[in-house]
């Protein structure tokens, strides 16, 4: 995957972050609390310590799953949404500007129509904290890669020269004049890429790989397809494990850290918000 560049954090711990660095995001609702982190919600972590607006100490309006609450099973959709709230996805839309693509592409229920076909997402832990830790990372990368749901495709990637495509890959073999770059929630990228997820899918990503920047369900699919495929199996090594395996060409072993500090900080604060210890093995 190829990944957004994004503003550099130098810091790991979210408790670390200035509160006003995050102010300009905020705007919630009625009834709804600015988080020291500017995410709006109505649980204790948007409306208690460090809240800048809203109903501050008040009690919580809105359910956002914690490790009691949310109780993952084998079957997916309707668990996995009770973690993943309107308000929690509107927390995360809520900081992309108002001229970013995204911003009216996005939607919690395109997610959650693409989720229907990977009952396994989130659901097939050793316990149920293994199930919010993987929903937490996914979250994460995808709010890393499309600058919190502001891009749909790469940056300036219809403008770029390289078109991502490995002409050494013959079952997938790559389409004159169209490009393979970054689009979607996971940033899909590469020929190789585009073809096995259009196989399974049902879209034909060789010859219509702008399909996941126009089709917001497919684009989902596409960022759970490569996830389910290149990731959950290893969620069990720790957040790093999955760091290498979206862009660990690229970030790891010391290849850009504040890109890899970036993921982690996301991972950090999404694990707060549904009450779940990170884990080990953080970084790449």
């Amino acid at each position: 995957m190829k990944s957004i560049t994004l503003v550099a954090i130098v810091v790991l711990s979210i408790s670390l972050l200035p509160f006003s660095s995050f102010a300009q995001n905020c705007g919630c609702a009625p009834g709804q609390c600015c988080s020291q982190f500017g995410f709006c919600g109505s649980t204790e972590a948007f409306c208690g310590p460090g809240c800048q607006s809203g109903p501050c100490g008040t009690a919580a309006l809105i359910a956002i799953a914690t490790p009691t609450s949310t109780t993952p099973t084998n079957g997916g959709g309707s668990s996995v949404s009770s973690v993943v709230t309107q308000s929690f996805f509107d927390g995360i839309i809520g900081q992309a500007a108002a001229s970013c693509p995204g911003k009216n592409f996005y939607t919690r229920d395109a997610f959650l129509n693409a989720l229907g076909n990977y009952p396994q997402f989130g659901t097939s832990g050793a316990n149920n904290d293994d199930n919010l830790r993987e929903i937490a990372a996914f979250f994460a990368h995808v709010a890393h890669e499309t600058g919190r749901f502001c891009h749909i495709e790469e940056n300036d990637g219809a403008a770029t020269n390289d078109v991502f495509c490995d002409a050494s890959n013959t079952q997938y073999t790559c389409v004159s004049g169209k490009k393979y770059y970054g689009r979607g929630p996971l940033q899909l990228t590469w020929n190789f890429n585009y073809g096995a997820a259009g196989q399974s899918i049902g879209f034909d990503g060789l010859n219509a790989p702008e399909t996941v920047a126009n089709d917001v369900v497919i684009s989902f699919k596409t960022a759970l397809w490569f996830w389910m495929n290149n990731v959950h199996s290893v969620l069990n090594q720790g957040f790093g494990a999955s760091i290498r395996a979206i862009n660990g060409g690229v970030e790891c072993n010391g290849g850009n850290p504040s890109e890899v500090n970036d993921r982690i900080q996301l991972y950090q604060q999404y694990c707060g918000v549904f009450g779940v210890d990170p884990g080990q093995n953080l970084s790449c």
